[in-house]
């Protein structure tokens, strides 16, 4: 069998049996596979695919298979979370969660806990999120132990393959050496990959099929093998020549983002202190067609990707004894950013004969990024917890989050009135695009972390 597409770089060939190891020839950019993932490889199990780990990453990529027509199990070991799913209250684009309405009444959708069903799917993708714990240092655990149990249930012909961010050398690690312990040879008995996810929470301008899937596989026929699944979900595929290239290029994605939001923070700064607006110096430098890439200063960073991404790296690195000054440097001035809102707060309270002890602050919007309800490392938990502890009296307001549970374990209810608080300050943190804060204009103090308020003569930026 010969298989063709055309796309912008080149061409992808299948020449005759996919397990051939020859048979796969590396190109740039792979466009609209017609993969026949089942016929070719799952007719001899009862899922397409297994997603392991249903969160904000997994839950999106089961539906995006789903929506192909595959077979798909969903695996996540909490109980509430599989509620939370079945009674449709997940935290997705409507796009998404149109597609779990669907797939909740389709039999050949199935969500379970039970991780011995792993052995019934011709393909298992682990989606479990990579934190760092409180010293900044990678928390492998829930990747370690989805591994384990995908190497403890694996059987010969599956393709297996990790989609979270980890350290360059991750998969060998977690799947090839222990499967291969267990006479589970990469390329010969089963394929082993690396596609990094790409899900952007909350984003509806990016459909899962339109954002290309860099793939790398153990051998060429895994890797083969693993773009003929991934097509089934995008239309875009990327194969790389080995997996070690795929978890770099994830690696490489976030902390580019992250040296430029630093930047971004740090020229913000540099325009207070100089009378300017850096929205405006922003946006003109945008006008420029090429060698510019617009990025916003802000609070801090949250969620999984920025915050904690670059530190896998770092910490592979210091066992080499490499330095990286410059991801070292945007990784300190990150993690200090929501510190520094708290200082501009006692400084901006401090001007007006006030001090953060006794005074009554409200932070507004509490999520990472607007229109998530999402608290994944977001530094409005930080900034709520610096200040309670400086003494002030603290509440937030986000429809989003009727309570919250701070790091310290307090929990906290949100105000359903945010101006019957009575703030000395008000912390704008998140400025969701469905929330009314015209009430701001009657605030006393607002400082405002977004830089997106105009023409309020009682904002403050920091």
């Amino acid at each position: 069998m010969v298989e063709t597409t055309e796309f912008r770089s080149g061409r992808y060939e299948l020449h005759g049996d996919i397990e051939d190891a020859s048979s796969f020839e590396h190109v740039s950019t792979v466009q609209s596979v017609d993969s026949g993932w089942r016929a070719a490889f799952a007719h001899n199990f009862d899922y397409d695919v297994a997603i392991v780990g249903l969160g904000y990453v997994g839950l999106p990529t089961s539906l995006a298979f789903r929506a192909s027509g595959n077979r798909v199990l969903g695996l996540d070991l909490s109980v509430d979370r599989l509620r939370v799913i079945k009674e449709e209250r997940a935290d997705l684009v409507d796009g998404d969660r149109q597609r779990l309405s669907d797939a909740l009444r389709d039999p050949e959708y199935e969500i379970t806990t039970d991780l011995s069903q792993l052995s019934r799917a011709a393909a298992v993708v682990v989606c479990v999120p990579t934190p760092v714990d409180l010293y900044l240092v990678p928390d492998l655990q829930m990747l370690r132990g989805a591994c384990a149990n995908v190497v403890d249930h694996a059987v010969a012909g599956q393709l297996l393959m990790l989609t979270s961010t980890s350290y360059v050398g991750s998969t060998h690690d977690l799947l090839t050496a222990p499967l291969a312990a267990r006479g589970l040879v990469a390329g010969r008995d089963v394929y082993i990959a690396f596609s990094p996810e790409r899900i952007n929470p909350g984003d509806q301008a990016y459909a899962h099929e339109d954002v290309a899937r860099v793939v790398g596989g153990e051998t060429p026929s895994c890797c083969a093998t693993a773009v003929r699944l991934v097509s089934e979900c995008t239309n875009n595929v990327h194969p790389v020549t080995s997996v070690g290239t795929a978890e770099m290029t994830k690696l490489v994605e976030n902390t580019f983002r992250a040296v430029n939001i630093a930047l971004a923070n740090e020229f913000a700064d540099i325009c207070t202190t100089l009378g300017l607006g850096v929205m405006e110096v922003i946006e003109a430098a945008a006008t420029k067609p090429y060698g510019f890439m617009a990025f916003t200063p802000g609070p801090g960073v949250g969620g999984h990707c920025i915050p904690c991404d670059p530190h896998y790296l770092l910490w592979q690195l210091r066992r080499e004894r490499l330095n990286a000054p410059i991801i070292e440097q945007t990784m300190n001035a990150i993690a200090a950013r929501p510190g520094r809102v708290v200082e501009r707060a006692r400084r901006v309270l401090s001007d007006r004969n006030m001090s953060v002890s006794g005074s009554r602050i409200l932070v507004v919007g509490l999520s990472y990024k607007p229109d998530v309800q999402d608290l994944r490392e977001s530094p409005a938990l930080e900034i709520l917890e610096s200040l309670h502890a400086a003494g002030s009296t603290v509440g937030y307001f986000d429809p989003l989050f009727e309570y919250i549970t701070a790091p310290d374990g307090t929990v906290m209810a949100g105000e359903a009135d945010p101006v019957a608080f009575e703030a000395d300050l008000v912390i704008l943190h998140t400025k969701h695009s469905t929330v009314d804060l015209q009430w701001l204009a009657d605030a006393p103090i607002v400082l405002d972390t977004t830089y997106r308020l105009k023409d309020l003569p009682n904002t403050i930026q920091i």
